[in-house]
């Protein structure tokens, strides 16, 4: 529990500390924001702080934050590591910057932006990817959600179609009249879960694997263990794959398309910290509980505690369980989530912290595909005042979204499929959003070190990748990493020419 309690503080203090000194670096004034220079009553509308924080942490935070620190344990407590060192130093900051960049182009949507400063033609490329990224989004967090509620009411597909019918109305209402009543609801949920298992964490202080006593987590009593977790980690390596793994808890470029929608809703740029940065250092508090959580669960002792003796011992002998379910069932991070939320909270409690955890991608769902709507309508010039406009763009979107869902349902391994083309999109997207703030920084003489470096690093994670991951090209690693290193030494150096060259003309001038 040391490192659990340092990482804790770590990320406060990244807050308080790292924070402030990147909003100085910004230098947010009292110009008119775009909530109220381009207020429509649709999607530009001024809306209390409170309620913009809590929309803009559950848009940010989908099953990421849960599940992914779920999984993200399997390597380890370095994963504690990614989550504080990714999030303060590139998530918060990637989530800050972007936002306030938005704020600057009158609410402007990342396509837009990064066509500003990338240029036109990669502007056309993360127009597409943007638009088909956040449809993944909107399917797989349609499926998700209802496979845990599955478990307490009805079938998954009952679940899916109220899923999908909800998707819609959030699509096409203003900002302010589902989402705005309904969000701080669901946060309450979510926040309270993330609350309450802390507090239980905190009671029972069970010794878990710390940083320095990583190597002595696995023994052959443990489902970790019984589970070949360690084949897994083998065949996707430490490094990159951990920094794919766990995305939303450390940076994740999905964040990028949110936050516009909250940019036109801030009625001062000199709340932004609060909302962006402190947003995403909230989701990080709820990654590192759940994979604390998930460490005790699955290392010392957690999983008997829950799951239950005779429960253990079917475990143990390779069994079926009492309830009929298999070994690998009862280890899936949605599994996890409701052992874990009844066993410690109770039956009121238990079915309180899932409905957060179901609230966290139903919340990030619905604004994916409004934020779908708004990149589409931006890129063809069409205004969204009116409803049959509204319309145009957001049928099609929904239609394609049914098709990939029909693929998923028919598909035995289509949610994986979409889930890992998901997460290698989602960091890709946050490399390019990484590299259009450090030209931003660059061009206005601003200390762009700060992002240049989570850049260069999120370029060599994607790329090498691509190279060593099983999920895509496959090669030993003694030929992936070098080849991902030269990527990213590629990119860097094109983008010090550009500075050379930008520095230069700045001189003439």
């Amino acid at each position: 529990m040391i490192t659990f309690l340092l990482a804790l503080l770590a990320l406060v203090a990244g807050y308080i500390f790292y924070g402030g000194f990147v909003e100085r670096v910004f230098s947010p004034d009292d110009r008119p924001t775009p909530a109220i220079e381009k207020a429509d009553g649709v999607d530009y509308i001024v809306m209390p702080n409170w309620k913009v924080f809590m929309i803009q942490f559950l848009n940010i935070a989908g099953t990421g934050p849960i599940f992914g620190a779920i999984m993200g344990m399997w390597y380890g407590p370095w994963a504690y590591l990614w989550i504080v060192f990714g999030c303060i130093f590139a998530g918060a900051m990637h989530d800050y910057l972007s936002a306030m960049l938005s704020m600057r182009h009158g609410g402007a949507n990342l396509p837009q932006l990064i066509g500003l400063y990338l240029g036109k033609q990669t502007k056309a490329v993360m127009l597409v990817f943007s638009f088909f990224l956040l449809v993944m989004v909107g399917v797989v967090f349609v499926y998700s959600p209802a496979i845990l509620l599955s478990g307490f009411y009805g079938s998954t597909m009952f679940w899916i179609v109220v899923i999908f019918i909800y998707y819609v109305m959030a699509t096409m209402l203003p900002i302010d009249k589902l989402i705005g009543k309904f969000y701080p609801i669901f946060a309450f949920a979510l926040l309270f879960m993330a609350v309450a298992l802390l507090v239980v964490l905190l009671i029972k202080m069970p010794a878990l694997p710390e940083l320095w006593t990583a190597t002595d987590s696995l023994n052959s009593n443990n489902p970790k263990s019984l589970l070949g977790v360690e084949t897994f980690v083998g065949k996707n390596p430490l490094f990159p794959c951990l920094f794919l793994t766990i995305a939303c808890g450390a940076i994740s470029g999905f964040h990028a398309t949110q936050s516009p929608l909250m940019a036109r809703c801030l009625k001062s740029e000199r709340m932004g910290r609060k909302i962006f940065y402190g947003s995403m250092i909230t989701e990080g508090i709820v990654a590192l509980i759940w994979a604390t959580v998930s460490s005790y669960f699955f290392y010392y002792g957690g999983w008997r505690e829950i799951v239950g003796a005779e429960t253990v011992e079917a475990f143990l002998s390779q069994a079926q369980t009492p309830d009929g379910k298999t070994l690998i069932q009862y280890f899936t991070a949605p599994e996890v989530v409701k052992l874990v939320c009844t066993g410690w909270l109770g039956v009121f409690g238990g079915i309180l912290a899932v409905f957060g955890v179901v609230a966290a991608p139903i919340t990030s769902g619905d604004t994916a595909f409004r934020s779908a709507r708004l990149i589409v309508a931006e890129a063809l010039g069409m205004g969204q005042k009116s409803i049959a406009k509204r319309l145009y763009v957001a049928v099609p979107i929904f239609i394609l979204a049914l098709l990939l869902m029909v693929w998923q349902l028919e598909n035995p391994d289509g949610f994986n499929t979409i889930w890992q083309y998901f997460g290698w999109g989602n960091q890709t997207l946050a490399v390019f959003t990484l590299w259009m703030l450090t030209v931003y920084l660059a061009q206005n003489k601003k200390l762009f070190v700060i992002a240049l470096i989570p850049a260069m690093f999120m370029t060599l994670i994607s790329s090498t990748f691509v190279f060593v991951s099983p999920q895509a090209l496959g090669l030993d690693v003694m030929i992936g990493y070098p080849f991902g290193l030269c990527v990213m030494l590629l990119v860097s150096l094109i983008f010090y020419n550009w500075y050379r060259k930008n520095r230069k003309e700045s001189v003439n001038q």
